[in-house]
């Protein structure tokens, strides 16, 4: 099985900066001359309201925030962000992972953005090579054949001869390979992915990717804080986008 390059290399690769900001990570200093509004709007309601919602714990809102900024190419403050989900108890590994993940889900250069902030981050906390995930581990997680059976098999009657190329990588190094990657637990990289899907309006491919997040654990309610929370960094015509698309996958597995 061919394996995928991790993006390891790019985050060591890369000047350390100036340790992040403390919570929240957000420009607060000077935000109120700005935007007294905006000022009270992030302090009072984001921060002080929407991340601190039991409904999803910290470290799952660090997860769908920092695959948001990722996947919108908005380096501005990701540093920052990233800073912050280390702080929510998500590891350097997984952060790692979630980059490489989202290289393949949100474009290429977006992933070389977030890993010159990764970089960063991992530089102030003295993060080691070590530390991250290996290019090709040793375990993959165990693969469910006939799901995956069944999901090549319709890929491939339908597209086939529209670009076999993309059939035949979209089986080899995503589902064959990235998905079965042991460094993000199966339910926080199917997280990551409905999270970009969502904050970049490709509403088309969040059926099969939340019913696949749902069947690695993601429950509806975390799954419908999630769009609350979206709304905030994906901005509401996204997640509105998004909700009749949600409905129907919860009205499915309800019926």
């Amino acid at each position: 099985m061919r394996k995928i390059a991790a993006l390891a290399g790019a985050l060591t690769a890369i000047g350390p900066a100036a340790h992040a900001q403390e919570t929240p990570p957000a420009p607060m200093e000077t935000l109120a001359a700005v935007s007294p509004a905006l000022h009270a709007y992030t302090q009072d309601d984001l921060f002080g309201s929407v991340w601190g919602n039991e409904s999803l714990s910290p470290r799952d809102r660090s997860l769908l925030t920092v695959a948001a900024l990722i996947a919108r190419s908005e380096s501005e403050g990701l540093a920052q962000y990233l800073d912050y989900a280390v702080d929510n108890g998500v590891t350097a590994a997984e952060l790692s992972e979630t980059i490489t993940h989202l290289a393949f889900y949100a474009g290429w250069q977006n992933a070389m953005k977030a890993a010159a902030a990764a970089a960063d981050v991992f530089a102030a906390r003295g993060v080691t090579a070590d530390e991250l995930p290996a290019a090709e581990p040793a375990d993959m997680l165990p693969l469910d054949q006939e799901v995956e059976d069944q999901r090549q098999s319709f890929v491939q009657e339908r597209f086939g001869n529209v670009s076999q190329g993309v059939v035949d990588n979209t089986e080899q190094l995503l589902f064959l390979d990235l998905w079965q990657r042991p460094a993000l637990a199966p339910r926080d990289r199917s997280l990551v992915t409905v999270s970009a899907l969502i904050a970049t309006g490709k509403v088309e491919q969040v059926t099969f990717h939340l019913n696949r997040a749902m069947d690695n654990g993601l429950t509806k309610e975390e799954a419908s804080a999630a769009l609350a929370h979206l709304a905030f960094y994906a901005g509401w015509p996204n997640i509105f986008s998004a909700m009749p698309v949600v409905k129907e996958v919860f009205d499915s597995r309800e019926g």
